[in-house]
């Protein structure tokens, strides 16, 4: 099988060279408009070809979209327009509105808008791991406006990872990837705004910062070019989550502005039942 892999970075660069990795493909062609994440595509052997839009659809038989979404939105109709049996399927964030383009077209079919549930707060090829899918979801969604045999190949692929697979509506699927992922992003980045601008001494932010902050504030180092077309595209989604959240935060401030320490302790209990979900 020949892969096409549009954006050749963390996400597409580390599907390329899982799927190298299980002997699911022949060639991997890179599409990229970086020309530095062209170089180190092929240096690190992530692509075997870099080729133009057009040459890689027409050598490959299953292409990958791993751009930023709204560069994936663009893209979409006219890779549709040029694919004939190939599957294209993508590995954006949302879903709803990348759903609704493929729907409209005349190819609709052949694309299977799908989201593998792993990333890192790194990006470019030298980011990308040939283990990073292992024991993952993935969801597929609106499989009933795609073809079977284009569906099938896709599950495939995912199962080949080693990932389980989901099936949601594209809609409820961007409701839940707001409460789940955007707002865990927003709030990684509004902490590290608020240390940057209240702590001065980057020396003791450094020496002081603990394990827990780090790992909160990790997400914050997350590429601004993937992340604000993801926030804009799920917008509503993302401020009625972002609402509750301030919600959340008003009532601590307020179990400490009061000096209730009885409200504060239920408000921590209360936050504690996560732990019956996460183990």
């Amino acid at each position: 099988m020949r892969l096409a892999v549009i954006g050749i970075g963390l996400m597409g660069g580390s599907l390329a060279m899982s799927l190298k990795k299980k002997g699911m493909v022949s060639k991997v062609i890179g599409v990229d408009q970086n020309i530095e994440h062209q170089k180190q595509a092929l240096q690190l052997g992530i692509v075997d070809e870099i080729m133009t839009l057009d040459n890689a659809i027409a050598a490959s038989d299953v292409i990958a979209i791993a751009t930023p979404i709204d560069v994936a939105e663009n893209l979409l109709p006219t890779i549709l327009n040029l694919v004939n049996k190939q599957v294209v399927f993508d590995l954006g964030s949302t879903k709803e509105s990348i759903a609704a383009i493929a729907k409209a077209h005349v190819n609709k079919g052949r694309f299977v808008p799908t989201h593998p549930m792993w990333g890192t707060e790194f990006s470019g090829p030298a980011a990308a791991q040939s283990d990073a899918f292992a024991e993952k979801a993935t969801i597929i969604c609106n499989k009933e406006q795609v073809d079977a045999d284009a569906l099938t190949l896709v599950e495939k692929i995912y199962q080949a990872l080693g990932m389980h697979l989901l099936y949601m509506d594209a809609v409820k699927h961007d409701i839940h990837v707001a409460y789940v992922s955007h707002i865990s992003h927003i709030t990684s980045f509004a902490l590290a705004n608020t240390v940057l601008e209240k702590e001065k001494e980057s020396d003791a932010i450094f020496e002081l910062a603990s394990s827990g902050f780090e790992s909160t504030v990790r997400l914050a180092k997350s590429n601004a070019a993937m992340w604000v077309p993801i926030f804009m595209q799920n917008k509503e989604n993302v401020l009625d989550v972002l609402n509750e959240h301030i919600s959340q935060l008003k009532k601590f401030k307020a179990s400490l502005e009061k000096e209730n320490p009885a409200y504060l302790l239920e408000l921590i209990q209360n936050a504690n039942q996560i732990k019956r979900i996460l183990k």
